[in-house]
């Protein structure tokens, strides 16, 4: 090793020589340059200090906000916003949406326990199923269309617990005004603080929009390719190692788990067009449009288990009973859909919008084996045609707008769709709004149909229709936002575990054969008093079912205390607090990654513990960047006593920080 050093004693010092040499002729030629301007140069120096003249044209010669607009697929238009407010930060995660209801696994990228219901979108037609792997699953309805004045440009960058990072990367243009376009890519990688745990997840997306000189023909398409890796360690073993506190399991890689080497992976691509043409040449009081929907989509999902046995301390376990291959586990199974719809509308300014429409809804559920169950073949795929006709009518006049669809399916399937609301808005601050929504839906196609290697996990089911009753009372004014959502439930769908024996899972679909009524009021209010402000979110619920299939917490709450002020002659916009939540103890669904499905358990309950989040936030111009310590107060209990589903805890104090960045060119 001498040896090795003293040889390299030349090389640095020829390095540092060099490197003097370099300098000193750069410093050299610059003073030269300089020199010469000096001499040379009779013209007068231009000051780098703009005169309020030259600030005002700047400022006049940009585009307004209002110019940088954001459209969902319903045509409601909202415009970018780059301030810094309480809601900014609900939003600063990984789905990018306020995730209140949901309770996250421990890392991030996992799925999410739901303590709200009735947060997702429902369809009457069949959907693939495995729910758990959807929750950052971008469908069709999540997609945004654009209309920019210059090029604009996102990023978003958060870290996560170990080893990895979360990025968004978004930029929109217009090429003419008629024509945007925008690409944008969601990635994150964190190994997570468990064994097991990796999450590694990617979220491409490309829309465009057009529009015709005349704005006769209007088309808005995108393409997405979705893929979601998780490592599925089954939650700890050890309970008691983890809720003890003791100082060797701090690490928590030390703790126990069933599975060290199963993984899930689902990916997707989906091509989409929605587009209408108007049949008269001028746009008037009257006109007529022909319509057309376009989706097709692929999904692909698999389940890996290289070991089939667990390790529960000294016992020799098959976390999910009796499995047919003793080599390992590959689940796999590929679904197809593509749904076309085509109509007719007129419109008329003074009596709305008007529209028939007809649709064909076709997919394609399958795997390459086929099963036996009884004595009897069970196939190896669901294939069918649905089509449906409907009607959809829409008005918006002065303060009041509604829109109210029926369908109804002219197949042999039983499909029916109710879906009405109405809003009247008063002002900014003071609006109301109704929602009524009745579903007679076919159900998901993982509840007919499921094969596995795991002996359990195989079925065939013929289920009745799930019939959803539900209305939605919203009330948002300048004291109070309230919105108060009863439901009736019928021919529930749901998986439960039927197995006896403890620290394994045979978890099965049901159909539960009673009635389920659910009523919720959710209330939010902002406080404000000088520079400091508090803001509330409570949530009750109350389910009255025979038996206890559909559990919820009765009490859900976030309450954010925080400070806000301006600094360095407002250059600088600041924003922190403390942010407390809360939800009482419950049975909560338990998680099998077999079937990325939550299942019901009534054995366990959690909940009844505080989550309290430190947050720094600031803007500068069209940069907002954010510092957190999440559940910072889980050091000062005297137990672990946090879950987001039974053996799953929930996360542990950790630091971290991002930003979220606007351009616009």
């Amino acid at each position: 090793m001498l040896d090795t050093f003293y040889k390299q004693i030349p090389i640095f010092v020829t390095y540092k020589i060099g490197m003097r040499i370099v300098f000193s002729v750069v410093f050299s030629l610059f003073s030269l340059i300089v020199f010469s301007q000096e001499t040379t140069n009779e013209k007068p120096k231009k000051s780098l200090v703009k005169t309020e003249e030259q600030k005002a044209k700047e400022r006049s010669q940009k585009a307004p906000i209002t110019s940088y607009k954001i459209i969902t697929l319903d045509r409601d238009t909202t415009f970018v916003d780059t301030s810094l407010s309480i809601k900014k930060e609900y939003d600063y995660n990984y789905l990018r949406k306020d995730n209140f209801g949901l309770l996250p696994f421990a890392n991030e990228g996992q799925t999410y326990n739901t303590l709200q219901y009735g947060l997702n979108k429902l369809s009457a037609f069949p959907e693939f199923g495995y729910k758990g792997k959807h929750f950052n699953y971008l469908e069709a309805h999540d997609i945004k269309y654009y209309s920019v004045a210059t090029p604009l440009t996102e990023l978003y960058f958060k870290t996560v617990m170990t080893q990895g990072q979360s990025l968004d990367a978004f930029i929109t243009l217009n090429t003419s005004e008629r024509f945007n376009f925008s690409i944008a890519y969601k990635g994150l990688r964190s190994l997570g603080k468990y064994i097991n745990q990796l999450s590694s997840t990617g979220n491409f997306r490309f829309t465009t929009s057009y529009h015709t000189k005349s704005k006769r023909y209007f088309v808005n398409a995108h393409f997405t390719s979705q893929d979601f890796l998780n490592g599925e360690n089954g939650g700890i073993t050890t309970i008691d190692d983890f809720e003890s506190k003791s100082p060797e399991f701090i690490e928590r890689q030390r703790l126990e788990v069933y599975l060290t080497d199963a993984k899930s992976f689902i990916k997707g691509k989906r091509i989409f067009l929605d587009h209408n043409f108007r049949i008269n040449s001028k746009e008037g009081n009257n006109n007529l449009l022909l319509t057309h929907q376009f989706n097709y989509e692929n999904k692909f999902l698999e389940y890996n288990q290289k070991t089939v046995s667990s390790t529960t301390g000294d016992k020799i376990i098959n976390r999910f009973g009796e499995a047919f291959a003793t080599g390992g586990i590959n689940d796999q199974v590929r679904y197809n859909r593509m749904y076309n719809k085509i109509g007719a509308a007129y419109e008329n300014e003074t009596l709305g919008k008007f529209q028939f429409f007809i649709d064909d809804f076709r997919f394609n559920y399958y795997y390459n084996t086929i099963f036996i169950v009884s004595n009897v073949v069970a196939p190896n795929s669901l294939n069918d045609a649905i089509n449906s006709f409907g009607g959809q009518y829409e008005y918006q006049k002065n303060k009041w707008k509604g829109s109210f669809l029926y369908s109804n399916s002219i197949t042999n399937q039983s499909l029916t769709t109710i879906d009405g609301s109405i809003k009247y808005k008063i002002d900014d601050k003071n609006e109301f709004s109704f929602q009524y929504q009745n579903l007679n839906k076919l159900p998901d196609h993982i509840y007919n149909l499921h094969q596995s290697s795991f002996l359990n996990y195989n079925w065939f089911n013929n289920f009745k229709n799930e019939k959803i009753n539900s209305i939605q009372i919203n009330a948002k004014t300048k004291w109070l936002n309230a919105s108060l959502f009863a439901t009736t439930i019928n021919d529930h769908l749901y998986f439960m575990d039927e197995s006896t024996t403890e620290n394994v899972q045979l978890v099965i679909p049901k159909q539960y054969d009673s009635t389920i009524k659910l009523l919720s009021l959710k209330a939010s209010k902002e406080v404000k008093f000088w520079k400091l402000a508090l803001d509330n979110t409570i949530l009750f619920q109350k389910v009255d079912q025979q038996d206890a299939i559909l559990n919820l917490p009765e009490l859900v709450t976030r309450n954010t205390l925080y400070f806000t002020n301006y600094f360095f002659k407002k250059a600088l916009y600041l924003q922190t607090g403390v942010i407390f939540n809360y939800f009482t103890k419950y049975n909560a669904n338990d998680y099998n990654p077999v079937l990325s499905e939550f299942f019901v358990q009534n054995n366990k309950e959690i909940g009844n513990f505080a989550n309290m989040d430190f947050f720094i936030n600031a803007r500068i111009k069209q940069t907002r960047i954010f510092i957190k310590a999440e559940h910072f107060n889980s050091a000062l209990s005297a137990t672990n006593s946090f879950y987001a589903a039974p053996n799953y805890p929930y996360r542990d104090f950790l630091i971290r920080f991002g930003l979220v960045w606007n351009f616009f060119q």
